[in-house]
């Protein structure tokens, strides 16, 4: 809003706007009373975030605003409907994620009927693979759909990226010095040799030439992508989930996924569908990483040609001196040893500092990157060996 803006609002559009942002009542001090939709915004909003209201008419002590959910489907269903009615998607998303963690309103996403009114997000997602095991028949269909309707929107997003990103790496470090007559890369040949001009001839002499090599496509690189999934790590399980089902489809990758906690479950077996592998997903429990680095190191066959993603934020309930120890190991034999404290939008994780510093003290590669930058991260990690 301009200054302009700002002057032509009228005295009781901008009490209304306070009262609206204070939620108060008599006590806020606007005087304003509010009419028609802004009492159900006004309703909505209060239902989350009046903690006061609510606990005094919990007690019988005033009537407050009216507002609260409770654990009543049918007023979760309709407080659903105000908000979608009454605010932006991404707000909706917000508000209905702080009234789950607030309001402790869990078991209603047992319901398919309310479910299905929710406006999906990756915390949602996130929520429905911690309550997996809970979910009835009934309701795991509906969960289904929910979670496929999330993934398809971020794959969209984000596969034509790291197919494109994947096969420029491959491309780059299949890059050959002797290169037969049809695979010249003339550019960087040209490049190259710059300071061989002959001005006599007025042309480039090459002393080398740089194009590329006809390696067999097939199984070019492998990666191997171990995701804790302890609950600190629920978004990261939900995108490398989704990174995992993306890579299994290039023919040049080999891809495995396995998730830890202090046991592992190898889901390489339904890498091609992410909602079976999120399905197979457990989250919560406690994290064992040497563990979990152990199991990796029996499936690596060629550790030059190999890169370990390893998504964990570093907090080791097992052995933390083998965990030290087996990723020296790795990278010794020659695996690329990446490991991201956190993939997801939630910005810079909590981590063990300690741990982080240990391993990039071994040789590995220690960051936390969002999704769209996942991508270019593993290309870079793809050509380290060529």
């Amino acid at each position: 809003m301009t200054d302009v803006d700002a002057q032509r609002v009228s005295e009781a559009e901008r009490l209304r706007r306070w009262r609206l942002v204070l939620g108060g009542g008599d006590a806020d001090g606007t005087g304003s009373e509010l009419g028609g939709d802004d009492m159900r915004i006004d309703a909505a909003m209060a239902a989350v975030y009046d903690q006061t209201g609510a606990q005094q008419r919990r007690r019988g002590r005033g009537s407050g605003k009216a507002g609260g959910l409770g654990r009543s489907a049918p007023k979760v269903a309709r407080w659903l409907g105000d908000i979608r009615t009454y605010f932006p998607k991404p707000v909706v998303q917000l508000m209905q994620r702080d009234a789950i963690e607030r309001l402790d309103l869990r078991q209603l996403l047992l319901e398919p009927e309310l479910l299905e009114s929710i406006e999906p997000d990756i915390h949602l997602v996130a929520l429905l693979v911690e309550l997996n095991h809970l979910l009835p028949d009934e309701t795991r269909a509906t969960a289904r759909q929910v979670i496929a309707q999330v993934l398809a929107q971020l794959e969209e997003r984000l596969t034509d990226r790291t197919r494109m990103a994947v096969h420029g790496a491959l491309a780059r470090a299949n890059r050959s010095r002797r290169p037969r007559p049809g695979d010249i890369d003339w550019l960087r040949t040209v490049h190259a040799n710059l300071r061989h001009y002959q001005p006599k001839y007025g042309t480039v002499i090459p002393e080398r030439m740089i194009g590329f090599g006809r390696r067999q496509r097939s199984l070019a690189k492998e990666i191997v992508i171990a995701v804790d999934q302890s609950g600190s790590m629920a978004d990261s399980v939900v995108y490398a989930s989704l990174f995992g089902a993306v890579l299994a489809h290039l023919p040049a990758l080999q891809t495995r996924l396995i998730a830890f906690d202090t046991a592992i479950t190898d889901l390489t077996p339904v890498l091609l569908d992410p909602v079976d592998v999120l399905f197979g997903v457990q989250l919560g429990g406690g994290t064992d990483i040497s563990e979990a680095l152990g199991y990796c190191r029996q499936l690596i066959t060629r550790p030059t040609d190999t890169v370990l993603v390893l998504i964990s934020d570093l907090f080791e309930g097992g052995n933390a001196d083998l965990m030290r120890s087996r990723v020296a190991h790795l990278v010794r034999s020659g695996v690329t040893v990446l490991c991201l404290l956190a993939l997801s939008d939630e910005g810079a994780p909590v981590h063990d500092q300690v741990a982080a510093a240990d391993l990039i003290a071994l040789g590995a590669t220690v960051m936390s990157c969002t999704p769209d930058q996942f991508p270019d991260v593993l290309a870079e990690a793809l050509e380290r060996h060529r």
